[in-house]
């Protein structure tokens, strides 16, 4: 039997299997003071995006009987992963479960930035009909998506993005996918990608920097549209907003955001901006096999025990 922390909620089936399984599920959110200490009593940690198991809770975690941390999504930029393995912890997330969400959101966010979806909603709810100002959108057919990182979320954009008649560009970091390029799909430079595309995507792991900045923006083409679902930190705020408020960029949509505590609220309400409280991977089915896939890695993971 194991001790397993779910700090960040999880699929309800799926607790319910690890509990007929015979362990116990212990559902609770510890502030970051707290958290560490409290690892020390549980073999596995499940986590989402709002906790952060960094050096002072693996710390404080030591000699206890925290063996395996769970990341239930993509990234694991808020998990100290090299400190926790040096220190015999496991960590692994489901890096697959979620993606087709994510990649619906990213689509989804686009269809509001090329129609002003987001700006009539909002003008519609004032009891103003503002349709000389909302239309002047554009159709994706025919434009190029320039789609930054190319994992398990990039390709499911860039093939909802060709169905819908896009031309797709990436680039290449480190392993290039295979079987994925066509008339339709190409890897190229990054500052072909800036300087061609309609559209630029975020889907890569958060880089430490911002892979989009102010020289970045500056190499679009005018009037480009930028989303990003990956991290917030991928991209810079301030000269995002700059773009938008000169007319360098024409809309962005965005799901994170740099500090999601305090988000840049001049920039969400900006009226190019279609904004999201980062919900990309919050789908009922993306739950369920996030889920299913969390068990599947607790249970292997006792098994081998």
């Amino acid at each position: 039997m194991m001790r397993i922390l779910v700090t960040d909620g999880m699929d309800a089936q799926a607790i319910l299997q690890l509990q007929n399984d015979g362990h116990e599920v212990v559902e609770h959110y510890y502030e970051p003071s707290e958290l560490g200490t409290a690892l020390r009593d549980f073999d596995v940690a499940v986590i989402r995006s709002a906790t952060k198991i960094k050096e002072p809770q693996i710390g404080a975690a030591k000699g206890g009987r925290l063996k395996l941390i769970l990341r239930a999504g993509v990234g694991l930029d808020n998990i100290a992963v090299q400190y926790a393995q040096d220190n015999g912890i496991t960590v692994q997330n489901t890096a697959g479960a979620s993606a087709n969400a994510v990649a619906e959101m990213a689509i989804a966010l686009l269809f509001s930035c090329a129609r002003y979806i987001s700006l009539c909603g909002s003008t519609m709810r004032q009891e103003k009909w503002e349709k000389k100002a909302c239309s002047k959108g554009f159709e994706l057919n025919g434009k190029t998506a320039g789609i930054i990182g190319y994992g398990n979320i990039g390709q499911k954009v860039g093939a909802k993005a060709q169905a819908l008649g896009m031309n797709v560009l990436s680039t290449v970091h480190i392993h290039k996918p295979e079987g994925v390029e066509s008339d339709t799909m190409h890897f190229v430079s990054m500052d072909d990608l800036l300087t061609s595309s309609d559209v630029i995507i975020l889907c890569a792991a958060a880089a430490g920097k911002p892979l989009i900045d102010a020289d970045s923006i500056a190499r679009m083409k005018d009037g480009a549209v930028i989303i990003n679902v990956s991290r917030g930190t991928n991209l810079d705020e301030a000269a995002l907003l700059d773009a938008l408020n000169n007319g360098k960029i024409r809309a962005a949509g965005l799901d994170v955001f740099a500090d999601e505590k305090n988000p840049n609220w001049e920039l969400i309400s900006h009226p190019a901006v279609s904004a999201t409280p980062h919900i990309g991977a919050g789908t009922a089915e993306a739950s369920k096999r996030i889920g299913a896939e969390l068990v599947e890695l607790i249970e292997t993971f006792a098994g081998q025990g």
